[in-house]
């Protein structure tokens, strides 16, 4: 769960001022450490790679918001499930396009396993307006909002739903339906355990024994579904008990 719809607002005060006061000024060892602090803040905002203990290439994200319920993925969730959409759009004829919803982490592996991939990004968090035209402005409440030139213009959509709750999974997938070009759309769905008769209801999605994490330690249980048989893939669809 990536996004989220809290809205916030910047409250600022007006303070009276003496001209005879002299301006406040910071000690060299706090001047020190405010510049090592935004110094390491402008690099959390980078969308370049890095590296992490093993060598292995890993794409760098802003800060998590956990305000706007904001996780992101492990690099081997990420990978594998951006592996997949690429299998998906591999076969299409013509330039398939991918739309992930409040998923940024699977976004920014896309990007960086085929940068032409043909996707967008639909996020609440305007920090990743930074993807340009690739992002498209998402609020969850709001599934009508939506561009009405994005209606039934994608043959790929992967959900990442914010909260774990019924009325959060209908509107995801009320925007789904509005952005699948097709009945023969392939939908991926991220989310909690909990969601599972929902996914299947609204969506005619199972479960697949692949297994996602997350970067930060989640206390639900998240899990993988689709509304297409996988085969071998992300371990097939798990067997029904």
């Amino acid at each position: 769960m990536e996004d989220g719809a809290i809205h916030g607002k910047e409250v600022t005060d007006d303070i009276p001022c003496h001209e005879d006061d002299d301006p406040p000024t910071l000690s060299s060892h706090a001047l020190a450490a405010l510049q090592e602090f935004l110094l390491e803040q402008e690099e959390n905002t980078r969308p370049e790679d890095r590296h992490d203990d093993e060598g292995n290439d890993e794409v760098a994200l802003v800060t998590e918001d956990w305000r706007l319920s904001q996780f992101w993925y492990d690099r081997q969730t990420a990978e594998t499930v951006a592996r997949e959409v690429l299998t998906l759009v591999s076969g299409s004829a013509r330039g398939s396009t991918v739309a992930c919803i409040a998923c940024p982490t699977l976004y920014a592996y896309l990007k960086k396993l085929d940068p032409d991939a043909a996707a967008k990004l639909l996020e609440y968090d305007k920090r990743f307006e930074q993807y340009g035209s690739d992002f498209v402005y998402y609020n969850y409440n709001n599934p009508d909002g939506l561009p009405p030139e994005l209606k039934h213009s994608f043959q790929v959509i992967v959900a990442d739903p914010p909260y774990l709750s019924q009325e959060c999974l209908e509107k995801v997938a009320e925007a789904m339906s509005f952005l699948a070009e097709s009945q023969t759309c392939r939908f991926l769905l991220l989310t909690g355990e909990v969601q599972k008769d929902q996914a299947a209801q609204l969506l005619g999605m199972r479960p697949c024994v692949f297994r996602p994490k997350h970067s930060s330690k989640l206390g639900n249980e998240f899990r993988l579904f689709t509304n297409y048989n996988p085969g071998m893939r992300l371990g097939g669809w798990e067997l029904e008990k």
